[in-house]
């Protein structure tokens, strides 16, 4: 079938909600990675364009779309919130968008059993808002919060600011709802834990579309304390900075916020309270009065212990009001004629602090006019941590060798992150861009993602060449 009979069946099928216009497929042909923003910003389009975009309303469009594109060989590119920053949800040429925003709200709150149930769709902030108002929390709070929605979410194993006491999304997962390449609709049920097999849940979590369309979520709730402890404290350098949150979380401890910025980030947002040359680190202590003070008495006389100075609560609170700026950030420094982005990795305690070393030290070795490289680390575990890399350089309207810059200095945050045995990838997504380091990645086990591949979408439809190299 050509393209034309395909876009003409597409549009008997969907009628007004299957989109040609060229505008549209242009905006949802490339998401939020770095150098597609430069080029968007340099007023060039470079990603290919799909043929149209299926705004489903309900898991039975998500059916009959997978169904037909399945039969008919038709790429398909799932997407939601579009917050993605991996090329996760770029497209081909010839491709179809399926987007599940429409299918958002709440199904279901059920208040004694502590689980809300709501479409893919639904924003996250908008849930959030919604738990808040009757005492309850998810837990969840992506850096992506005003972009995020539920099924992206699932689909890319999202964490959130807080997930050292809440966990990441495949923490907070009770069940959900999916649709398989062949259109058929699979529900996982909502029970605390089982022992009947392997754990399907994670067949969907962070498959980022390659498995199923996820349409239907079911998360944990929290009840919301509404007072919190706050400590932010001045320390000599990264590495002692590592050393104050490794015996934390080894003791037991588990703050909400537990987050290390390098001197490069303290400088630039929390330049008043700072000594020259010194890391901040920032801590909330949220759960029953008790439980968080004396979470907060532990953290106090463990950094003091490591020579941290006391900086009080306001270095946290200004924290909670930049928290989610990132996304304006990038924007403005293109208009800066910066090309900026992060990467994040993650590493444990015996190797996390050689991977930060020796990307800071390549950065400016490899690549010209770097503004800025620096690290903080967000999300900590009894094992290790996270570190998260913001970096920065003059941007060149050569888009070719823009994406060259691009190329080489991802390359460099991979091969440390491997070199030391961390993980190239905490809680982005791989996207397409980080397909290439796969192999490494997972080693002797990687082919058996591709068994999982060829067992759900024989055909190979669905987001292919995102998460798994193409074949």
């Amino acid at each position: 079938m050509n393209q034309q009979e395909v876009i003409r069946q597409l549009q008997e099928m969907f009628g007004e909600y299957f989109i040609t216009d060229e505008d549209v497929l242009r905006e949802r042909s490339s998401d939020l990675i770095g150098y597609r923003r430069w080029e968007r910003y340099n007023g060039a389009y470079l990603a290919e364009r799909p043929m149209g975009v299926i705004m489903a309303q309900n898991t039975e469009d998500v059916s009959k779309a997978l169904a037909f594109c399945n039969e008919n060989r038709i790429l398909v590119v799932p997407q939601c919130g579009r917050s993605c920053v991996c090329s996760g949800t770029e497209t081909y040429e010839g491709s179809v968008v399926l987007d599940g925003t429409a299918i958002n709200g709440i199904i279901e709150f059920d208040e004694e059993n502590y689980m809300v149930t709501a479409g893919c769709g639904t924003p996250l902030e908008y849930l959030e808002e919604y738990c808040n108002k009757k005492g309850y929390t998810t837990g969840h709070f992506p850096q992506s919060l005003p972009l995020a929605q539920l099924g992206g979410l699932v689909s890319t194993r999202s964490i959130g600011q807080l997930s050292t006491l809440y966990g990441g999304i495949e923490d907070l997962l009770v069940g959900l709802e999916a649709v398989l390449a062949d259109g058929s609709v699979v529900r996982i049920k909502n029970v605390p834990r089982r022992a009947a097999g392997p754990d399907l849940r994670q067949l969907f979590m962070g498959s980022e579309g390659n498995i199923g369309f996820v349409t239907e979520v079911t998360l944990k709730l929290f009840h919301l304390y509404p007072e919190n402890w706050k400590g932010a404290y001045g320390i000599d350098s990264v590495k002692e900075g590592l050393a104050v949150i490794k015996e934390i979380m080894q003791a037991g401890y588990r703050p909400a916020v537990v987050r290390l910025h390098d001197a490069v980030e303290a400088e630039m947002t929390y330049k008043k309270f700072m000594n020259e040359g010194e890391s901040i680190l920032l801590f909330v202590c949220e759960g029953p009065e008790g439980v968080r003070n004396a979470t907060g008495a532990a953290i106090d006389e463990i950094a003091k212990k490591h020579g941290a100075r006391p900086l009080g609560e306001k270095p946290v609170e200004l924290w909670y009001q930049v928290r989610n700026d990132t996304c304006d950030d990038l924007y403005r420094a293109n208009k800066q004629g910066l090309l900026r982005d992060t990467c994040e990795i993650s590493g444990n305690w015996s190797d996390i602090y050689s991977i930060y070393e020796n990307v800071l030290r390549r950065f400016p070795e490899e690549i010209e006019d770097v503004t800025q490289i620096s690290a903080h680390s967000s999300h900590s575990y009894q094992t290790g941590t996270n570190m998260y890399f913001v970096f920065s350089w003059k941007g060149v309207k050569d888009l070719a060798k823009s994406e060259q810059q691009y190329d080489t200095a991802m390359n460099i945050i991979m091969e440390e992150t491997l070199r030391f045995g961390g993980s190239i990838c905490h809680h982005h997504g791989v996207g397409k861009y980080r397909t290439r380091w796969m192999a490494q990645e997972h080693g002797s086990s990687f082919p058996m993602m591709y068994k999982l591949k060829d067992a759900f979408d024989p055909n190979g439809i669905m987001n292919t060449g995102t998460f798994l190299p193409k074949r």
